[in-house]
């Protein structure tokens, strides 16, 4: 499909009641991606991926790469796995003041606003706008300031460069990035009329900031449906619960939902989504994880198997957690369950160990231990669940991440109508 025609009509069709839908995957990890990437080969739908503020900024966010180096990082791996680049949609998730919310809110927000025009500028064409948080001089953000900064950044964008096929996401009812911090009971799903009013006051913010007519190019809003995950427990969609607030979408014309953290919901979950006008659904974690569950077979393998110099990528993962904790402590309760929580846990703290160089080097030692050895189709099937005997992939450690993450995408490729 051409991607002119794409957004209107997914949204036409999602409106409809019809189950169509995108997913969008948000992962800088790139042996992940380009796992994801080779799952579409054989279709020609558009592929959404996006990038988050704290990923990837004018600063280098924690992946060390600017827009426009994640832009020419993810079509070099597109055109690795055989991929079109121009079926790719970049989207920039939360773009805000949130890397700089430990300054005051002015000088956050001017921050922000060098941000938004660098992603326009690199070609992103799916714009999140969200300038929900709080900044150092701030206790709390008033919805209509959330707004008014909201359209400030929308006049950023504008005036960076020409519309073409940019289209905007506003709202911001979110899990927290990452998954939650602490055991839930229950979730609340957004309300109606607060769905209402976050378009109504970002339409007037919109219009104050002379930009309404961007109002035409936004997509789709943010809500909380009452999907969420933790390290050990999800909320599943119940789509008799959010019935209001799907009803709700028929009195806001031209726009569908974006469900964020929809990590490890099950397949009928995602499929209600989507029909219940969720169309857009986020999924990050859960893609992670299952890399790290097709290292953690392979190093299962090479156990097996007794290489003269094995990889010890486990352990070298575990030196890299212990001596740069502030990617996971937030995220794991201390305690005896402590270990296996962070290697385990669904929130997945370990992508960020990956880039280390000393875990990189440990993993080349293990896909070349298993590539290199005559490993039983036996032994990987006790392992990774399956022989792999029918995958194309050259090597066999390609063959289990190529599996274990193309698990994840086809389910949400079928949920969202796509395959």
């Amino acid at each position: 499909m051409n991607k002119r025609d794409f957004w209107p009509t997914l949204i036409a069709t999602n409106r409809t009641g019809a189950r169509r839908g995108i997913p969008s995957w948000c992962t800088a990890h790139p042996q992940t991606l380009s796992a994801v990437l080779a799952a579409h080969r054989s279709s020609d739908e558009p592929i959404l991926i996006e990038a988050t503020c704290n990923q990837v900024n004018q600063d280098g966010g924690y992946t060390g790469m600017t827009p426009a180096a994640f832009r020419s990082f993810v079509e070099g791996l597109a055109r690795e796995a055989g991929v079109d680049p121009r079926r790719l949609i970049l989207g920039g998730d939360h773009l805000g003041p949130n890397p700089w919310k430990r300054l005051p809110a002015a000088q956050a927000m001017a921050r922000a606003r060098d941000m938004v025009k660098a992603y326009v500028e690199a070609g992103f064409e799916k714009i999140h706008i969200d300038a929900s948080m709080a900044c150092a001089d701030e206790t709390t953000v008033a919805e209509q300031t959330i707004a008014e900064r909201g359209a400030e950044l929308c006049a950023a964008a504008e005036a960076a460069g020409p519309r073409g096929e940019r289209v905007y996401v506003i709202g911001t009812e979110v899990p927290i990035p990452g998954g939650e911090l602490a055991e839930l009971d229950a979730l609340a799903v957004t309300r109606p009329e607060a769905a209402r009013r976050t378009v109504d006051l970002h339409r007037k913010a919109f219009a104050g900031r002379g930009v309404e007519a961007a109002m035409d190019r936004v997509v789709a809003v943010v809500v909380q449906p009452g999907v969420d995950m933790g390290n050990t427990q999800v909320f599943g969609y119940d789509k008799n619960k959010a019935t209001a607030l799907s009803d709700a979408l028929a009195g806001i014309p031209g726009v569908v939902y974006e469900a964020h953290s929809t990590d490890f919901q099950s397949e009928t979950a995602l499929a209600d989504l989507v029909a219940t006008h969720f169309a857009i659904l986020k999924v990050g974690p859960s893609l992670t994880f299952a890399f790290r569950e097709a290292v953690f077979a392979l190093a299962a393998i090479e156990e097996r198997i007794g290489p003269p110099k094995p990889s010890g990528v486990v352990e070298a993962l575990e030196q890299a957690m212990d001596a740069n904790p502030e990617h996971w402590r937030g995220y794991v309760a201390a305690g005896a369950d402590e270990r296996l929580i962070r290697l385990y846990g669904l929130s997945d703290r370990i992508r960020y160990y990956w880039p280390h160089d000393k875990v990189q080097a440990a993993l080349g030692r293990l896909f070349a231990n298993v590539d290199s050895a005559r490993v039983p189709p036996g032994l990987v099937s006790q392992f990774v669940g399956d022989m792999l005997l029918e995958r194309p992939e050259p090597t066999l450690s390609a063959r289990v991440v190529a599996a274990k993450v193309g698990t994840v995408v086809a389910r949400y490729r079928r949920a969202s109508g796509a395959a």
